[in-house]
């Protein structure tokens, strides 16, 4: 699987390393990935997600049960 969040959908981006003589290169900036399981109450059972550090933050605040339902009508795989 790609490095993208399965939540909110960041991905990375490119942009440019600047040297302190303003040489510019091209790097790219990887979002905060982690993998982490979390215990779905309603359904009895683990599940692995690959969040971003500001995906956990959203399933703080809205419950992990809302989000995996509305990640199961956009299709993906739980």
């Amino acid at each position: 699987m790609a490095r993208v969040c399965q939540v909110t959908g960041k991905t990375p981006i490119g942009g440019h390393k600047v040297s302190h003589s303003n040489i510019k290169t091209k790097r790219r900036f990887l979002p905060n990935l982690q993998t982490k399981k979390f215990f779905l109450a309603e359904e009895d059972k683990w599940v692995t997600l690959k969040v971003s550090a500001d995906a956990i933050r959203t399933i703080n605040k809205r419950g992990l049960y809302s989000v995996v339902k509305e990640l199961r009508a956009q299709g993906e795989k739980i």
